[in-house]
């Protein structure tokens, strides 16, 4: 049974105990109101394992042929079906080639093979109102307010909020930076503080979504969405069972939007009241004066007493979902890198097959750094690689009186003048000798 079974099951016994009603039992379980009555039934007759589908890991009997599909999708390939939708294609495929499926069917054989793209559905209604959720933890919106919050007294701050929808309980707390880091503290202290709410509500930042890149020229063309991996925050949100929905406008949670709109006039005129320099002053104001006025102003009864948030049990980690986690291989010596640091696998702990496999690297919020292979954590040190011995200067030479750099060619015969020469037979007199004597 996986941990999304079991919390189907407490909903399931809650609604059995009459702690919720039916139909708030099939809104947190996504079914109708009927099948809940056939859920509680099949508990009473089969026991807890009514949340486990018979089905599960078993092949459908009325699934159609791999074969069949692929010959649907090659002849709607051809340039004749060019352009066809799933409605016509089913149709076609029907009448003239004897294959029955669905248009729905059809639609997911064409998307398959690339002959038909998934359009998103229009949204019919903006910014439609929409009732509080009936229990306490059912949906929390989650966002965080830049702002001047001390008016130039001190360093600059954030404040990360989180707001109930069904009671409007607040929980926030200002921190230095909006990041992965301090949010990840901050849900680490309200689900330590309350438990595992049924879902987040928060905008589509990068802290929570991962975007598509685009090239910053590239044309408008519609393409099919890609699926892109979760970020941090995503990540530990489905390890803790906690539902994730992105807000497309800032209007769809205006929940959290006010209380900002509320804590940036009166919780920066309380500050500035109380003289308040520093981020710890500020967060122990927010927490014994601001946030208890809002408690006992602002919020409100659930229409449903009943509490959703879910406890923590010992299949969930904090310190290990609420950690940057990056895959890592393991080197033939059983080391890996991280963070441009080596670190070695203690010897106990190697086992078959972990060189070259890949190990999940936490770093956790207190700085440890922890790696798990499979469900157990290996034992690391860091390896203290020897520093690179800088190269000895070669020894200088004795300074001294230069050489006068050496002439190119010779001046010997600067002056001489060929014409103004002696002719041969003159020098020859002027040297003494006859002519017929032997030189």
């Amino acid at each position: 049974m996986t941990q999304a079974d079991r919390d189907r099951l407490v909903a399931l016994k809650k609604a059995k105990k009459k702690l919720i009603t039916q139909r708030e039992a099939g809104e947190e379980l996504g079914v109708t109101t009927r099948h809940v009555k056939r859920l509680l039934l099949a508990l009473k007759r089969c026991g807890d394992k009514v949340v486990i589908h018979g089905l599960r890991g078993k092949p459908s009997k009325r699934r159609i042929p791999e074969a069949t599909e692929k010959e649907a999708v090659k002849l709607l390939s051809a340039d004749v079906y060019r352009g066809f939708g799933p409605t016509l294609a089913a149709e076609y495929l029907r009448t003239k080639h004897g294959i029955e499926a669905s248009k729905e069917t059809v639609r997911q054989w064409m998307v398959r093979g690339k002959l038909w793209r998934a359009q998103p559905e229009k949204v019919k209604q903006v910014h439609a109102w929409r009732p509080r959720r009936s229990r306490f933890g059912d949906l929390v919106q989650w966002d965080t307010s830049e702002h001047d919050w001390l008016e130039g007294r001190g360093e600059k701050l954030y404040l990360i909020a989180m707001i109930d929808d069904a009671t409007s309980r607040l929980f926030a707390r200002l921190v230095r930076h909006d990041s992965t880091e301090e949010n990840m503290q901050l849900l680490w202290s309200y689900v330590e503080k309350f438990g595992r709410p049924v879902a987040f509500y928060t905008d589509k930042a990068s802290l929570f979504q991962t975007a598509e890149k685009h090239k910053r020229d590239e044309p408008g063309v519609e393409k099919d969405p890609v699926e892109m991996p979760p970020t941090q925050i995503g990540r530990a949100l489905r390890e803790l069972g906690i539902t994730w929905i992105g807000a497309h406008s800032p209007q769809a949670k205006g929940r959290v939007e006010r209380n900002f709109k509320t804590a940036q006039d009166r919780l920066v005129k309380g500050l500035r009241v109380k003289g308040v320099t520093t981020i710890e002053q500020a967060n122990q104001y927010l927490e014994q004066d601001y946030l208890v006025w809002w408690d006992r102003e602002l919020t409100v009864d659930p229409a449903n007493p009943d509490d959703a948030h879910r406890r923590l049990d010992k299949s969930h980690n904090l310190a290990a979902s609420l950690s940057y986690v990056e895959p890592r291989q393991v080197r033939d010596d059983y080391t890996l890198r991280w963070d441009g640091a080596l670190y070695q696998i203690e010897r106990r702990a190697v086992v078959s097959g972990l060189r070259g496999a890949n190990v999940r690297v936490e770093q956790r919020l207190n700085g440890e750094l922890a790696v798990r292979y499979g469900e157990k954590y290996l034992p690391v040190r860091r390896c203290e690689v020897a520093e690179k011995k800088a190269p000895v200067p070669s020894p200088e030479k004795p300074t001294g009186k230069r050489h006068p750099p050496r002439r190119r060619g010779s001046d010997w015969n600067k002056t001489f003048d060929l014409k103004k020469a002696p002719k041969v037979w003159q020098a020859a007199q002027g040297s003494g000798h006859r002519r017929g004597e032997p030189v």
